[in-house]
């Protein structure tokens, strides 16, 4: 066994290039244990909900298996990370530990960690391995956080380059003979009923399947990226949830972006790189405003009246059978594949906060439950942008109108009539579970009565 091994502590990175706290381990030149922590229990961390869980899983057997091709391990643990990562430095005698940061309330414990790991001799170093731009390194002329994307995004533009991204190990030496537990015993998938059939048909978790992804995008689709409103043809990314994950890093989204691009994929570059950069915006809240997943970002929302969900309407909201074909055509999306158009997860949060008056809270926990690419900063962002009460949100008087958008953004019902076959027969709703204009004027008096002003016209 090494004198002096390095653990590096996997989180949000699964991935093995560009990761730099694993390049700062194998700078130090010593054997490693390569850990990963399934951690629900510890002051700061919220559960995974079934399908990042889900996502979790196969995304740690492909890093298991590219660990294990380049003759490393990936270790195991589950618990509360604090004791467990001090109980292995005890075990291993680890002159160092290290990992990539996190931005939310988990990132107390992590500074717990590093002062008593250091307190012991420990080095311990942490780094920024998910984010182009640390939070505390892009701030308004007055040295305070950015509330408005616009300019937040164009002082990140103006600033120093993103750092180039790191190269993959091509051998790793891990300490051997360290337990670990087996991802099985971990129950992340689901069995009594398994729903990630769809999933599974349409996603591949791991580095690999990043990769793959991003090249599919730049070489097939960032030209049509100028239609990314429409749901109905494939015009996006669909990197968010490998970024949720960090197998593959925003640095080297940007850079892949750097090659020769033809004409009409350049066009639509700015645009992409700025939907990169709502991510780094709602870190940078994240980071300020810890509590963004249960707390107003803007405290007069704390006297708005939302009502108690009607248990019918939520449930048919979940399922998708509304009334409203939109609505219901993204909230199958969601659960057959995890995922929802952007612009149907706008529609769909804005049915349930202003037409149902329903708390954004409760929308927010369904989305974290059940998408892919649920990300601490923004799920919480865009829901709370939606109703109103976040940074650089929506106009209180913005409700999106599910009926206009579909006429704009599906005018064929390509995306409507996948998801709802039955549209235009018995088997569907005949008629919407609220009216559309009613509700509309309720919600906009009451955030009229929140504002003090009158409502508009």
């Amino acid at each position: 066994m090494s004198a002096s091994p390095s653990i590096v502590w996997f989180r949000h990175d699964l991935r093995l290039a560009d990761n730099p706290a694993l390049q700062a381990a194998l700078a130090r030149g010593q054997q490693m244990v390569l850990l990963y922590i399934h951690d629900d229990v510890s002051p700061g961390m919220r559960p995974m909900g079934g399908a990042s869980a889900w996502w979790t899983h196969h995304s740690l057997v492909s890093l298991a298996n590219d660990i294990r091709a380049l003759g490393g391990q990936l270790v195991l643990r589950q618990g509360p990370a604090h004791d467990i990562i001090t109980a292995l430095v005890e075990h291993t005698g680890a002159g160092g530990v290290y990992w990539n940061r996190r931005y939310g309330r988990s990132r107390d414990g992590d500074q717990a960690l590093k002062t008593h790991l250091r307190n012991a001799g420990v080095i311990c170093e942490s780094f920024g391995g998910n984010l182009l731009f640390e939070p505390w390194s892009v701030a308004t002329g007055e040295g305070k956080p950015f509330r408005v994307f616009t300019p937040f995004w164009r002082a990140c533009v103006a600033s120093e380059p993103p750092r180039l991204p790191l190269p993959a190990p091509t051998s790793l030496e891990c300490v051997p003979g360290i337990a670990s537990d087996e991802i099985e015993n971990w129950s992340l998938t689901p069995h009594s009923p398994d729903w990630s059939a769809g999933i599974a048909q349409m996603w591949t978790p791991g580095e690999a399947g990043a990769h793959a992804r991003l090249e599919d995008f730049i070489e097939n689709i960032l030209r049509e990226y100028h239609r990314r409103d429409e749901p109905g043809p494939i015009t996006t990314s669909r990197l968010s949830p490998h970024l949720r994950s960090g197998e593959i890093s925003p640095q080297s989204i940007w850079y892949a972006l750097e090659r020769n691009l033809p004409g009409d994929a350049q066009a639509n570059k700015a645009k992409f790189l700025s939907e990169i950069g709502w991510r780094e915006f709602s870190y940078n809240i994240l980071y300020h405003f810890p509590e963004l997943d249960t707390a107003n970002f803007r405290p007069e929302f704390d006297r708005f009246p939302w009502g108690e969900p009607e248990a019918s309407a939520l449930r048919a909201w979940h399922q998708g059978r509304t009334g409203i074909p939109l609505v219901d055509a993204g909230m199958r999306e969601l659960w057959h594949t995890g995922y929802m158009h952007n612009r149907v997860r706008m529609v769909t949060a804005s049915f349930l906060i202003k037409n149902l008056l329903v708390d954004w809270r409760v929308g927010e926990s369904w989305f974290w439950d059940t998408l892919v690419d649920a990300d601490e900063a923004n799920n919480p962002a865009s829901w709370q942008w939606v109703a109103g009460s976040g940074a650089d949100a929506a106009p209180y008087f913005r409700v999106f109108n599910p009926v206009l958008q579909a006429e704009k953004f599906d005018p064929e019902q390509v995306y409507i009539k996948r998801w709802i076959p039955e549209i235009g027969t018995d088997a569907y709703p005949d008629k919407p579970i609220v009216d559309l204009k009613a509700s509309r004027e309720v919600a906009l008096e009451a955030f009229a009565r929140l504002k003090g002003e009158r409502p508009p016209e």
